[in-house]
């Protein structure tokens, strides 16, 4: 396996910290009640809708001969070819795994929120924290991404 540079993982990163942060989410619940509701529910989404990874191949593809000439009128052929078929693994239950997670999380009183990362003027001005308790959402809330994958949540105006 290839290691990957100090650029790639910088890369990686940054535009971790420019995406959206896509969450369950309740005003009012702890972080960590948040971060021990999801694993419960995914893990009881995963015991009653267990992974089935299926495997499947594309088929081949013939690329016929083809005859090749110079300026010259010197012609060759070409053979023809296969290109080999691709392998694909999926696992048919996956949606319906997700839609069992997301009742879990309704029944515990949280929605899927996305929340949009914060404009840098925001992040700058903002004193470096945590959320630890989920506020209200207003209409101007964004987010920011801290090292070591907390974050911080922002209701501006």
């Amino acid at each position: 396996m290839k290691q990957m540079s100090m650029a790639a993982i910088l890369a990686l990163l940054s535009v971790a910290a420019c995406a959206p942060l896509t969450t369950y989410y309740k005003p009012g619940a702890s972080v960590e009640r948040l971060n021990r509701d999801t694993t419960a529910c995914q893990v009881a989404a995963l015991r009653d809708v267990p992974a089935s990874t299926q495997v499947r191949r594309t088929p081949p593809e013939f690329v016929p001969p083809r005859r090749r000439c110079d300026s010259a009128g010197n012609c060759t052929v070409v053979p023809g070819y296969y290109i080999p078929g691709e392998t694909v693994s999926f696992d048919p239950n996956d949606g319906l795994r997700k839609r069992v997670e997301r009742q879990c999380m309704a029944d515990r009183g949280y929605a899927p929120v996305s929340i949009p990362p914060c404009p840098d003027t925001v992040a700058r001005a903002a004193p470096p924290a945590a959320t630890r308790v989920l506020p209200a959402l207003g209409p101007q809330a964004c987010v920011i991404r801290n090292r070591g994958g907390s974050f911080q949540i922002v209701n501006r105006g």
